[in-house]
């Protein structure tokens, strides 16, 4: 089958969350398709890994994307009824590359509702993967902000949710990467085909390295201009980070991500804080910690930061919204706290153990390898692809 995908970012390296998942998206489909995937570029080493796809076999077309430029021309769209997303992430050089595509292609499978949009003018077998519920997304922002952002979050969630409901009653199927979101898409867009496709880990570049953990180390990675990481390591500095200290006061906390923002830039200047904007491997900077953190308040989908600590035997404290995604369970894979002295006493705890640290970190380690290898979660894809093929068929008879 030829295949059109679709996706925000350049699926390639998988260096980040989204790309983690886009890149094995199109390795997988590949393997017995042929894919085409056309992309947004950030920046010129996007532009280097769509080459890179091209010669691995799957060409990618990347169209340049400037974000800033993006936000201000879709500030007039707040006087419409059209989501701002679709303002931010409309471009017509992609939609006629799509259009052009879609004549060659026998169905299409588009990762964030965003890119979604491209494929409505087309009747064809379309998947539309939630990367996560965007709509859902933008009210945990609004009940999280003051005026007035919290009535531009809020008005985003309403109108995306509008569009969400349109684009999933006409696509052939509508994917999730946890029950969870898939609960919330039936109770709120009912009578759609919806699949559970869940997230996997890398299981030989995170390995454990238990020797290499130096005390009091504390690690949380991510991409550190997205707001929900920097709320949650501003909360972790100011409200948990000293409470740890009293009782380590050696204790430190590294900030591992790109492109931090100034509100995470300023966490720097708290002592034991260290910040490293954009590192090669994050996975270099967890073998040196003790114990991983995901304090996250506002979070759906999976947590690719607390499957990667599981899978390097890293004991990982989170929050409810951190975890629920992974669908472990309190004590025996992580901790789960949602207080910041609750929070705190577990990192306590860990610090203070260190055969209790590694006996969690272990049964972590053991939970992915059962769970969260790529090739069983990826399961379902062969079944959904299968289906559009199915409807392919049908309508060339």
């Amino acid at each position: 089958m030829k295949l059109l995908f679709l996706s925000q970012r350049v699926p390639y390296p998988p260096n980040r969350g989204d790309k983690i998942t886009t890149w094995r998206l199109i390795e997988r489909m590949s393997r017995t398709h042929e894919v085409r995937a056309v992309a947004f570029a950030h920046d010129e080493a996007d532009f280097a890994a769509a080459r890179q796809l091209t010669e691995m076999g799957m060409p990618t077309t990347p169209i340049a994307f400037h974000e800033r430029k993006r936000k201000l021309l879709s500030i007039p769209l707040l006087a419409t009824g059209t989501p701002l997303t679709l303002g931010v992430y409309g471009s017509r050089e992609l939609q006629r590359e799509v259009d052009e595509l879609a004549k060659w292609a026998d169905a299409a499978y588009a990762y964030s509702s965003s890119m979604g949009a491209f494929l409505e003018p087309h009747d064809m077998p379309r998947v539309m993967h939630f990367g996560e519920l965007d709509s859902d997304k933008w009210r945990q922002y609004a009940q999280r902000t003051s005026f007035p952002m919290s009535w531009i979050y809020g008005r985003e969630a309403r109108t995306l949710q509008r569009f969400e409901s349109r684009v999933a009653h006409a696509f052939t199927d509508n994917v999730f990467c946890t029950p969870l979101e898939q609960r919330i898409f039936d109770e709120r867009i009912p009578g759609c085909p919806s699949t559970v496709l869940r997230n996997g880990v890398d299981l030989e570049s995170f390995t454990p390295s238990p020797e290499s953990a130096e005390a009091g180390h504390l690690v949380f990675t991510g991409v550190m201009n997205y707001y929900p990481n920097v709320d949650g390591c501003v909360w972790f500095c100011e409200e948990i980070l000293p409470l740890v200290r009293e009782r380590h006061a050696a204790a430190r906390f590294s900030i591992v991500g790109s492109k931090p923002s100034p509100d995470v830039e300023r966490l720097a200047h708290i002592d034991g804080v260290t910040v490293t904007g954009f590192v090669d491997s994050t996975a270099d900077w967890m073998r040196r910690a003790q114990v991983a953190v995901a304090p996250l308040r506002i979070a759906r989908g999976i947590q690719n930061k607390v499957l990667e600590a599981m899978a390097m035997g890293l004991p990982t404290v989170g929050t409810t919204c951190a975890t629920q995604g992974v669908e472990g369970e309190h004590e025996r894979d992580y901790l789960v706290s949602d207080d910041a002295r609750g929070f705190a006493d577990h990192v306590i705890r860990l610090l203070d153990d260190a055969a209790a640290a590694r006996e969690l970190g272990a049964r972590a380690r053991r939970f992915v390898e059962d769970h969260y290898n790529w090739e069983t979660v990826f399961q379902p894809l062969d079944e959904i692809l299968e289906r559009c093929a199915e409807a392919a068929a049908r309508t060339t008879r």
